[in-house]
């Protein structure tokens, strides 16, 4: 699910892919679902391809943001109300333990747990891709 899911430098907001046009990325907006051309020049990145560095290794983006649903129940995380930079850092090693501590930025973190305010306000819930969902699905009999 996250494969389509576009975060573009200097643009507010999370985006989906629309469709492919010459030399650019047609988007719709997460929030408002308006329209508007990516081009080549622009930095886009897919949300499926970004992983956050633990100790042990890299973890995909979704299973992180699969904590976080978990821990804040399905609801929306209130950022403002977690408080200042530690606590902020603390509450994410409540979401990933083992999260690398000089790598991983509590703006990183900030940005990741606004994407997934963004991703629920767009009622996109679901973050397993569908190779993981499929590889965990039960075998039939």
């Amino acid at each position: 699910m996250l494969k389509n899911i576009l975060s573009i430098s200097g643009r507010p907001g999370l985006f989906r892919l629309s469709n492919r046009g010459k030399n650019m990325l047609i988007v719709e907006s997460i929030a408002d679902g308006k329209r508007t051309p990516a081009y080549a020049r622009d930095k886009v990145i897919s949300l499926g391809d970004i992983s956050i560095y633990t100790d042990e290794g890299d973890v995909p983006l979704w299973e992180v943001l699969e904590s976080v649903k978990v821990k804040s129940n399905g609801e929306q995380v209130d950022i403002k109300s977690i408080g200042n930079d530690a606590a902020v850092r603390e509450y994410f090693a409540g979401i990933l333990p083992n999260f690398d501590r000089e790598k991983v930025y509590t703006s990183d973190i900030r940005k990741l747990l606004t994407w997934y305010n963004q991703l629920l306000a767009g009622g996109i819930t679901e973050f397993k891709p569908e190779e993981a969902s499929e590889e965990n699905a039960e075998p039939e009999a």
